[in-house]
């Protein structure tokens, strides 16, 4: 007990620094974009009145320090910024665009986890046959396919051509619950990666657990198969795929971005969009902290369920 609280206290002590990291890159990051936000911002024909404005509003006049220093503090208070496009404040935003993007990845994750568990456990159980040759080709396959193409793809087929489902949101809102058909197509996008090569890991964690000494002395003993496999094998190919998954949701929060652009979705991934192209900085600074600050606790809850199946690999995402 007592080398996990030690453990538990060294990762919480490397999140919280990985938190500062992402706070101090995300401000550098928006320091470093080439030319005068304020500049930009005023338009094709800038007046020198909006111009004044938008610095004073930017605290551009003040120094980069004294200006981040302003900027942690509001973060430290929960305060993410305001718009400068809309007047808005930065966490109207989080709380207008979260509930799609939550739903996208939420209807993800649930549909990942047995269906990348279960192809994994089903291509070892046949290793070397023709169903593992048959997943594991498959999953390559659709692992090699960008998310922009496979989203074209299934849009052509089957919202053009079959008519089956919508081809975008536009029109539907953002209680997207009530519309399915419209989250069909996304949370396939959604979903063809990540679940080969969760499948694929599982499949090796399975092989190489079958295949080792206390398995076979398991079966020495008399354990049926069936428990070898689910109660010794597939535990210990559990805490690789728990640190996996957590990449993955860390490029869902990329993925869910792309989706959303391609089926006009109102979450976080169009917000920051839209943010980007009108330069609207508070509010890609204040989303990008969020994405980060997700990822940090994603990883630290990853590392968590990691050392919980394997507590002698203390492993750091």
């Amino acid at each position: 007990m007592t080398g996990l609280r030690s453990w538990l206290a060294r990762r919480l002590l490397l999140g919280a620094a990985q938190t500062v990291a992402v706070v101090l890159l995300v401000f550098a990051l928006a320091e470093a974009l080439p030319g005068d936000a304020a500049v930009a911002l005023a338009g094709d024909q800038p007046d020198p009145a909006r111009i004044a404005a938008i610095r004073d509003a930017m605290d551009l006049d003040r120094p980069a320090y004294a200006r981040l220093l302003d900027w942690a503090s509001g973060l430290l208070h929960g305060d993410l910024g305001t718009s400068l496009v809309s007047g808005r404040p930065v966490t109207s935003y989080v709380t207008d665009g979260i509930p799609p993007t939550l739903l996208l990845a939420g209807l993800t994750l649930l549909l990942l986890v047995p269906l990348g568990v279960g192809l994994g456990v089903l291509a070892a159980r046949h290793e070397g046959r023709r169903t593992d040759r048959v997943i594991s080709s498959v999953a390559l396959g659709v692992y090699a396919v960008p998310e922009f193409a496979l989203g074209t793809l299934l849009v052509t087929v089957f919202a053009l051509r079959l008519g089956w489902f919508p081809p975008t949101a536009v029109g539907y809102g953002t209680d997207l619950l009530a519309h399915p058909a419209t989250l069909v197509l996304p949370v396939l996008v959604l979903l063809s990666r990540p679940v080969c090569s969760l499948a694929r890991l599982v499949r090796a964690g399975m092989i190489d657990a079958l295949a080792s000494p206390y398995a076979a002395q398991a079966r020495r003993y008399g354990v049926s198969g069936v428990r070898v496999r689910y109660a010794h094998a597939l535990p210990n190919a559990v805490a690789p795929a728990a640190q996996h998954l957590a990449r993955t949701v860390d490029w869902l929060l990329c993925g869910v971005i792309v989706v959303e652009g391609l089926f006009v979705i109102p979450g976080l991934g169009t917000v920051l969009l839209n943010a980007v192209a009108e330069r609207d900085m508070p509010v890609v600074q204040g989303l990008a902290v969020v994405f980060g600050l997700i990822t940090v606790v994603l990883n630290t809850g990853a590392d968590l369920v990691a050392h919980r199946f394997a507590p002698r690999a203390e492993v750091a995402a």
